[in-house]
């Protein structure tokens, strides 16, 4: 008996929630994958699933054991292409980033990589929570900001320039802040970030707002700021059109800080395979006008 025998079966299974579904994927038998899944469970001594009449769910051992397989099957398919000559991009491209960025950016452009790229397939995880891209098995993230993890590399993509405003019914009511200083006198809604960046000439400064709501949707604090609650500090997409429509009015953007770096990561291991190159090389030439409202 192989040491591979039941891996496949079982990341199939999981994948699909179903022996029948994924004996269909692997064009097996529903007999031949249910045995293969059994002897995985009896070698390892652990159940690897539940099974009901109704569905298939994993059990912790399988939540725990699925990336790992899952990383063995994509790592031998990519082998046995390479070999074989065929460099085309293939495979499953696992990506995570934040859901506004996300919705907004990255998923139109992963859709349009799929149609040039039909091997591919992308699973895209659109969270605010960071993952870990090594223990949960990421090809590839889009982050923001500063990054600290030495086992990643990084490649500049994008940069997004973060605009303070807020209605043109509340700056008629309210006034305007001549300074950062006067922002405490102001109501504000505040985001997902405790403190507001700004900038004087290359001296960063920080401001902590005050305000009666706090949410970490930037399109909600949008709305509230259009509602007329106060000011707000969002990236300039959000507020770009307002802007230009005359709705919203832009403040402090003498002290506006240095644009924010948005990079491309990626697990040292993964950066040559060529799903992951060719995605960040698109990234890297369609991003920019995407986010900066650039034609």
């Amino acid at each position: 008996m192989s040491a591979w025998d039941g891996i496949e079966e079982f990341v199939s299974v999981a994948q699909h929630t179903s022996f029948k579904r994924a004996a269909e994927a692997l064009g097996q038998s529903t007999s031949h994958v249910s045995r293969a899944v059994m002897r995985l469970e009896e070698r390892l001594k652990e159940p690897l699933f539940f099974r009901t009449t109704r569905q298939v769910t994993l059990t912790d051992t399988g939540r725990s054991l699925l990336e790992h397989c899952a990383q063995l099957v994509r790592d031998r398919d990519e082998a046995f292409a390479l070999v074989g000559g065929d460099t085309a991009p293939q495979g499953e491209l696992r990506v995570t980033c934040a859901t506004a960025l996300g919705e907004r950016f990255v998923s139109p452009l992963v859709r349009r990589f799929m149609q040039d790229h039909p091997r591919v397939s992308v699973f895209l995880d659109l969270s605010n929570r960071q993952k870990d891209l090594v223990a949960e098995g990421f090809d590839l993230a889009i982050r923001t900001g500063e990054l600290e993890d030495s086992r990643l590399i990084r490649t500049l993509i994008a940069t997004r320039v973060w605009r303070v405003c807020a209605s043109r019914d509340y700056v008629s009511q309210f006034g305007v802040p001549e300074s950062i200083d006067a922002l405490a006198e102001h109501d504000c809604v505040i985001g997902s970030s405790d403190t507001w960046n700004f900038a004087d000439g290359e001296v960063p400064l920080e401001f902590r707002p005050k305000g009666r709501l706090r949410c970490n949707s930037g399109a909600s604090v949008l709305d509230a700021v259009r509602a007329g609650l106060g000011f707000c500090q969002l990236p300039d997409f959000y507020v770009r059109e307002g802007i230009a429509q005359g709705r919203l009015i832009p403040v402090l953007d003498v002290f506006q800080p240095p644009p924010e770096p948005i990079w491309a990561v990626y697990p040292h291991r993964r950066h040559l395979l060529p799903r992951v190159y060719l995605l960040v090389e698109q990234l890297k030439a369609e991003m920019p006008g995407l986010v900066n409202g650039v034609p």
